[in-house]
């Protein structure tokens, strides 16, 4: 298990996010950016917005989940 903050991954705080591989990661980190901002958490829908707008352009999108993925195994185990 390895972990990658909220910051880590593009967003604007430190919570936490834990997982076996990149992708469970960057699902919690999916999770957490929905939930937030549709509890009114301001600092939060523009990361929302940004990861929304990574997948309209399928090429940046890959570059940005290939390096994700490769911080992640960079990381050191939990």
């Amino acid at each position: 298990m390895k972990t990658m903050t909220c910051r880590a991954l593009g967003g604007p705080c430190d919570l936490e996010h834990h997982g076996e591989n990149a992708d469970e990661v960057i699902k919690a980190q999916d999770e957490h950016l929905k939930t937030a901002e549709k509890s009114g958490d301001a600092t939060h829908k523009q990361a929302l917005r940004a990861m929304k707008g990574r997948w309209l352009h399928p090429k940046t999108s890959m570059g940005w989940y290939l390096d994700t993925k490769r911080a992640f195994a960079a990381l050191p185990d939990d």
